[in-house]
């Protein structure tokens, strides 16, 4: 796999220079920069060279020293089984790959990076970057965060206080109303007493005395 890093750093150098070269063509007033190429791009970029450095380091030569005398015998199919396994080979890291990037849904990954960069390019306030002071960077780094989250707490805090507010108020409604059907209630039951006793008294002034 030491060929792969080495196609990485190899990519990444070739990357930088093209970017260099392009960016003072533009500064020229040549033609347009061409797109860079995305992240998904460049790592099939890197497997393909990967795969070209592991099929250089075993070279049908080196095959055929191992294998000598049955070469000697046979060279056609000494060839042709190289060709099988080299093939067979490549297909099997191909795969193994390709299941890595499912697994991990790079390919989605890797767009996302894209996008990121690419917003960050009409970003106006520079990135974020460690100064060096513990201190100042935890500060600079969750001042932000707290006073957000104050913010929202505010937020709950003075909707909370509404939501009661008008839960006291729609129970002192419910308390007045229940108050008012007291009254009611009792002024009926007196209005009713009242009835009553006249009702007695009238009906004592018919009675014969005895």
């Amino acid at each position: 796999m030491g060929g792969g890093g080495g196609a990485v750093g190899r990519l990444d150098m070739a990357a930088a220079g093209s970017g260099s070269e392009e960016a003072a063509a533009g500064g020229d007033g040549g033609s347009p920069v061409p797109a860079a190429p995305g992240r998904a791009q460049v790592f099939a970029t890197v497997v393909d060279t990967f795969l070209e450095k592991l099929v250089a380091a075993g070279s049908y030569q080196r095959f055929a020293n191992c294998y000598r005398c049955f070469y000697k015998l046979q060279p056609e199919m000494t060839r042709s089984i190289y060709d099988q396994f080299i093939s067979q080979l490549q297909a099997s890291i191909k795969e193994e790959i390709q299941e890595v990037k499912d697994e991990g849904n790079l390919e989605v990954l890797f767009n996302s990076l894209d996008k990121m960069v690419e917003e960050a390019k009409n970003q106006e306030e520079p990135a974020w970057r460690p100064s060096g002071i513990p201190e100042e960077d935890v500060r600079s780094a969750m001042v932000p965060y707290l006073l957000k989250h104050r913010s929202y707490l505010r937020k709950v805090l003075k909707e909370k206080e509404e939501e009661n507010r008008k839960v006291a108020e729609s129970v002192l409604t419910g308390r007045n109303r229940i108050a008012e059907l007291q009254q009611l209630i009792q002024a009926r039951k007196h209005a009713w007493q009242a009835i009553s006793k006249e009702q007695q008294e009238l009906i004592m002034t018919f009675k014969e005395p005895q």
